[in-house]
């Protein structure tokens, strides 16, 4: 051949290009496991309950204003009755609620979903109840009201598991639903009359067992709010429009607590106007609502604003996927550096490697992803890691002590490939450094080969020259003779 470097770059670019769809492929094995898994949270709320939201308790009371109006002229007059429909709500001044998250770990073929049982004790305090008392925007009015409701509204009520209402110390009789047209899901108990405009205010406490699916949301209700959680689990996510004022988390669970005053928050206002509350709390996110349609609405962006919420998610912080796809994103810098070290010693032994034996080495390389993957799914993560790794530095150290020459060159491309993947696993538990890591650790990797390619003739390799010719000074040269004509 011509030019026989230029063919061989071109070979293993082909290979390169037939290595990067094989990383491509396994990338969209990693997704299809992504989407399995979300199918598994799917089907465990569909099941048992999706995420939750709790939203109160408020009084309400759904009134009706009529009036009668004179229509017609003559003897065609009469009276029309006109009517005009609202509700009066009452939030509460003092809202406090504590609560204990114990988790349950559910499981779908090989994807386990985290379940958390809640025991929440929710204590209401209202001030004077006037807002409950209806004001005639007609003269002459005739106005009818409804009994008054207290209502707690849930996500999904099929996670309520046990209830108890207390209106001081008079037990109150829980039955489904709120009779709110906004917040349907949940759960009510009528109040007497006599409460209606009460000027000392009442007492209420629920105590609460629900269970949810990987997160919970809570509605900051009252004019001052206090909110207390604690859970067994090690990696909670809190969203929303407020962080809590005071957590502490260690292996052995959080605690958090929550103060918000009704100055900081426009949930009172929200929840008057009927806003939909995102489990999120952030306008036009994609999260459930407590309107009364199905929990899996999840997965649509909710209409309009959101009302005020904080949520608290108990999902795992690192699962295998999120791990293995981020180790597929180095599979063609792991790829490109093997291949650099095979040519390095094709350049500095004068060996001969043909593109077929790259194109192994390279499948090699591309299988490791696929094993990490296949068996993080039946082990832990770092033994996955290990397992694959060893399994593949062996064969590469085996198969390039053939292709090398001998054993005392595959042992040190062997070991580099460890090296490898050694640092990989590094990067794969870094969050904060990780890029900085990444970055010295190539600028190393380059550093080196530029040192020991310093002289390296790339022309004669270039005319099919494997020895780098050292040029003769200047100083050394010696003149021609000049032959003179006779």
């Amino acid at each position: 051949m011509k030019h026989p470097l230029f063919t061989k770059l071109a070979a293993l670019a082909a290979i390169g290009l037939l290595l990067l769809f094989g990383l491509s492929m396994i990338d969209n094995v990693v997704r299809d496991r992504v989407r399995y898994r979300s199918l598994t949270a799917q089907s465990v709320a569909e099941s048992l309950a999706g995420p939750q939201t709790l939203m109160g308790p408020l009084i309400h009371s759904a009134c009706v204003e009529s009036w009668d109006v004179e229509t017609g002229k003559g003897d065609e007059r009469r009276m029309v009755e006109q009517r005009r429909e609202f509700r009066l709500t009452a939030m509460p001044e003092q809202l406090k609620l504590t609560t204990g998250a114990a988790m349950e770990e559910r499981a779908r073929g090989l994807h386990k979903v985290n379940t958390y049982n809640l025991k929440a004790q929710i204590t209401a305090q209202w001030g004077s109840l006037a807002a409950l008392v209806p004001q005639s925007t007609i003269k002459d009015s005739r106005m009818h009201c409804g009994a008054p409701i207290v209502m707690m509204a849930v996500g999904d009520a099929r996670g309520i598991r046990t209830a108890q209402f207390t209106l001081g110390s008079q037990a109150l009789a829980l039955k489904p639903g709120t009779f709110h047209p906004a917040y349907s899901r949940g759960l009510h108990a009528a109040l007497p009359e006599s409460v209606r405009g009460k000027a000392d205010g009442l007492t209420a406490t629920l105590d609460l067992e629900l269970v949810g699916t990987e997160r919970l949301s809570i509605v900051p209700l009252g004019g001052n709010t206090e909110v207390l959680m604690t859970s067994s689990w090690p990696h909670p996510s809190f969203a929303g429009r407020f962080l809590p004022s005071e957590r502490e988390i260690t292996k052995a669970g959080f605690s958090a607590q929550w103060r918000l005053s009704s100055l900081a928050t426009t949930a009172q206002a929200d929840i008057a106007e009927g806003k939909p509350v995102c489990v999120g709390g952030d306008s036009g996110s994609a999260y459930a609502s407590t309107r009364d349609s199905d929990y899996s609405a999840a997965a649509a962006p909710a209409q309009g604003p959101c009302a005020d919420s904080f949520s608290i998610a108990f999902v795992e912080p690192v699962n295998p996927y999120s791990l293995s796809d981020r180790a597929i994103k180095y599979g063609v810098l792991f790829i490109a550096l093997t291949f650099v070290a095979v040519g390095l010693f094709e350049v500095m032994k004068k060996l001969r490697v043909h593109p077929v034996q790259y194109l192994l080495v390279g499948s090699a390389l591309c299988s490791f992803f696929l094993l990490l993957v296949s068996l993080s799914e039946h082990l832990p993560f770092g033994v996955s890691y290990a397992v694959a790794a060893s399994a593949c530095v062996l064969l590469l150290g085996y198969y390039a002590s053939h292709i090398l020459g001998g054993l005392a060159r595959g042992i040190p491309l062997a070991g580099g490939i460890g090296v490898l993947y050694g640092l990989l696993y590094v990067l794969l538990q870094l969050e904060q450094t990780a890029l900085v890591v990444g970055a010295v650790a190539l600028f190393l990797v380059l550093a080196a080969v530029m040192v020991l390619t310093r002289e390296v003739n790339w022309y004669g390799l270039a005319q099919g020259g494997t020895t780098p010719p050292r040029a003769t000074p200047p100083a050394a040269r010696q003149p021609t003779p000049r032959t003179e004509a006779a």
